[in-house]
C-alpha cells in the first residue's frame, strides 16, 4: 500500500476527544482525516459524503449511540469500524463483537498503530467489512446477539441490508436469497445459520428451504395433499409444508 493508504473519520460527541484524536491519527502516515462529526446523524452524513475507509466510532454519544449509527448503515461502500470507548475491559468482549478493533479511551499510541494496521488489512474486502458490520448492528448490550440486519451481495457489492426490508429468506443448492420487494440478494450465511440468529417473530420457517415474513402473505392454497402454495406482497410464491401450513394458518388466523 502507499504510505497514505487510508482515509479516516471521528465521531465523538467530546470536542477534545476528538481533537486528541486527529493529532495522534495525524502523526500516522499511512492516514489521511477526512472529517469529524460530533453526533449519530452528522456521522451517517460524513459517511455517505466522504465515505471514508475507516470510521474511529465513540459508543457513547447522546440521542444516537455508536451502536445506532452501526445499525442505520447501508449501501454498497462501508467502511470499517473501529469501536472507540471509555468502557472497561470487562465490558469490552460485550461491544467488540465483529469490529476490526476498539480503542480504550484514552487511546495509547501503539495501540491506535496497530488498530490503523489492522484496518488498512480490511480495506478493499467488502464482504468482510460487510460482514464485521452486521456484528456490531446485531450485538446488544448486555444481552444476546441476534441478527439486526444481514448482509446481501448483488453482483460484486455487498449491501447491509434492514429486516424492514426482507420478504424471505429462500434455500437453493449451494445458495440462500434474501427476497426484498425489488430484488434478490445472495446471502453470506446459510439459512440455518440466519434462522439462529434471527429474534424475529414476524418470520417463520414454511419449510426446510424457506423462512417467510408473515405480514406478507396474501393469499395461501392447498397444491396437493401434502403441499401447500403461498403468495407474498411481491407475488413471490412458496412451497408451505403440510405441517408448517398447519402452524402459518394459526398464526395468520386463518
Amino acid at each position: 500500500m502507499d504510505a497514505v493508504s487510508i482515509t479516516a473519520l471521528i465521531v465523538d460527541d467530546e470536542p477534545i476527544a476528538r481533537h486528541v484524536l486527529r493529532e495522534e491519527l495525524e502523526a500516522c502516515p499511512e492516514v489521511r482525516v477526512v472529517g469529524e462529526a460530533a453526533d449519530g446523524k452528522a456521522a451517517l452524513e460524513a459517511i455517505s459524503e466522504l465515505r471514508p475507509d475507516v470510521v474511529f466510532l465513540d459508543l457513547q454519544m447522546p440521542v444516537m449511540s455508536g451502536f445506532d449509527v452501526v445499525r442505520k448503515l447501508s449501501g454498497p461502500a462501508l467502511p470499517v469500524i473501529v469501536i472507540v470507548t471509555a468502557f472497561d475491559q470487562h465490558a469490552i468482549p460485550t461491544f467488540d463483537a465483529g469490529a476490526v478493533d476498539y480503542l480504550l479511551k484514552p487511546v495509547g499510541e501503539a495501540r491506535l498503530r496497530t488498530a490503523v494496521e489492522r484496518a488498512r488489512a480490511l480495506v478493499g474486502k467488502p464482504a468482510e467489512i460487510a460482514s464485521r458490520i452486521d456484528q456490531v448492528a446485531s450485538a446488544q448490550p448486555g444481552g444476546p446477539k441476534t441478527l439486526g440486519k444481514i448482509v446481501g451481495r448483488s453482483g460484486e457489492e455487498y449491501f447491509l441490508l434492514d429486516l424492514d426490508d426482507v420478504l424471505a429468506f429462500q434455500a437453493e443448492p449451494e445458495l440462500v436469497w434474501i427476497v426484498t420487494a425489488r430484488q434478490r440478494f445472495l446471502a453470506t450465511q446459510t439459512l440455518r445459520a440466519i434462522e439462529a440468529r434471527l429474534a424475529d417473530s414476524r418470520f417463520k420457517r414454511v419449510h426446510r428451504n424457506a423462512l417467510v415474513k408473515v405480514g406478507h402473505v396474501r393469499k395461501m392454497r392447498a397444491v396437493s395433499g401434502q403441499r401447500w402454495l403461498i403468495t407474498l406482497s411481491n407475488s413471490l410464491q412458496v412451497t408451505v409444508s403440510k405441517r408448517q401450513a398447519h402452524q402459518i394458518r394459526q398464526v395468520l388466523q386463518w
